[in-house]
């Protein structure tokens, strides 16, 4: 059974968690755009007052030596580059008054600015 903000799916070595909340608000923006090839890819870029950015986007493509982890039928890619940043890294959505959108709680951030887009 899984309990609101919980998900049941493990993380692997090489990869993030996705909550059950996430995952559902993935595939109701991959059903919005009508097609069933798309993977959520999370990268890590050079950017931001930190040093660093999160990239979440949908994507075709599957490069070599991505991280692919499924998610109750969301495929999740991640670039062999941003894997040692994002291991362990758990991704959500939240829909609040304040915010609306995907979170991600990353265990290698040691520093992150005041907005809460770029970490180090």
């Amino acid at each position: 059974m899984t309990v609101s903000g919980e998900t049941s799916q493990q993380t692997t070595e090489q990869g993030v968690m996705l909550t059950d909340i996430a995952a559902q608000k993935v595939k109701s923006l991959l059903e919005q755009e009508g097609r069933d090839d798309l993977a959520l890819r999370v990268a890590v870029q050079p950017g931001g007052c930190s040093g660093l950015i999160y990239q979440l986007f949908f994507d075709e493509r599957q490069l070599d030596g991505d991280s692919v982890q499924d998610f109750g039928g969301v495929s999740v890619r991640i670039d062999r580059m941003s894997v040692p940043y994002l291991t362990g890294a758990t991704i959500d959505f939240v829909d609040t008054i304040e915010k609306q959108g995907f979170t991600i709680d990353n265990p290698n951030a040691t520093g992150s600015c005041a907005c809460g887009d770029s970490f180090n």
